[in-house]
């Protein structure tokens, strides 16, 4: 016999501007009791000295994450020269030095060369898997860890602001997969000078805005209270990028059951993914071919 969830039977997204100090599942674990919530899900781990856009799917809205995890998504963070460390941030322990620092002009010269379509090997310390085990926990118990390189999309990387000779606030534009530390470490050695990230803030990730997320405090004084169900956006925020159908009354009935149903749609193509929505409510994602959505997933509520 199927064991029960425990909580509410609630879908949609809260998005978090998540403070440093906390794991993303610290965080979902919060906002899973907070809002009495039977299934939670983040869009994207940030790294526990982090803060940010953390987009968190409850009910119905987990269906949806991939969606946002594919979406493209903006970093600000501020690189520190002259040091490499075993954890490619500030947290870990320097394991190189350097007296250079490269001038802004330098510094700009060098971004070039991290855009597009790029190959980037993840931090040592890293949730990456190998043979079954995180490389974070193989790093911890001193093993050494060898990772491959893996593609990532990067569509912007601009430089804000030079503070002084040993920092420089970068914002870059990527796709799924990128690993911010990866970046300053790389950036770094290209300068011929060492480098690590100091500090990091997911400003957007798909449709949601670090600007337009909620704090913790906020969601510790409305937790278990109708006010915080107010926060959240609904489902289909999570769809963002994919075009809308109609479906008809019959064609939602059958989508529902998994089938393929009558929709009415403009300006989508023949073979393309798109959801599905009756009267404002999401009914499925799916393919779209000649008058009917194949659905992949069925939202049910």
């Amino acid at each position: 016999m199927a064991r029960k969830r425990k909580g509410r039977d609630i879908s949609g997204w809260l998005v978090v501007d998540k403070p440093a100090g906390l794991t993303s599942s610290a965080v979902v674990n919060k906002v899973k009791w907070a809002l009495n919530a039977n299934k939670a899900g983040h869009a994207g781990t940030l790294d526990p000295e982090a803060t940010g856009v953390l987009a968190i799917a409850l009910g119905e809205a987990t269906k949806t994450v991939p969606y946002v995890t594919d979406a493209l998504k903006a970093y600000e963070f501020t690189v520190r020269f002259g040091q490499a460390t075993n954890t490619d941030d500030a947290e870990g322990e320097v394991i190189a030095t350097s007296d250079a620092r490269p001038t802004e002009d330098e510094i700009k010269a060098a971004l070039s060369g991290f855009l597009g379509d790029i190959e980037q090997v993840p931090p040592k310390f890293s949730a990456v898997k190998i043979d079954g085990q995180r490389a974070y926990k193989l790093a911890r118990d001193g093993e050494e860890v060898e990772l491959d390189a893996r593609p990532l999309y990067v569509d912007s990387l601009l430089l804000l602001d030079v503070p002084d000779a040993d920092h420089a606030v970068l914002e870059m534009v990527c796709g799924k997969g990128g690993y911010v530390r990866s970046i300053a470490r790389d950036l770094g050695e290209a300068l011929g000078c060492h480098g690590h990230v100091a500090t990091l803030r997911r400003v957007w990730s798909g449709p949601f805005e670090a600007a337009k997320g909620i704090t913790l405090e906020t969601i510790e004084a409305h937790a278990r209270t109708e006010e915080l169900d107010g926060y959240l956006l609904p489902v289909e925020t999570g769809l963002a990028d994919l075009p809308e159908v109609k479906a008809t009354p019959e064609g939602a009935a059958r989508l529902t059951n998994g089938n393929p149903g009558m929709v009415i749609a403009h300006d989508v193509d023949y073979g393309e993914e798109c959801w599905a929505s009756l009267d404002g409510q999401p009914v499925a994602v799916g393919i779209f071919k000649g008058g009917e959505l194949h659905p992949t997933r069925v939202f049910r509520f």
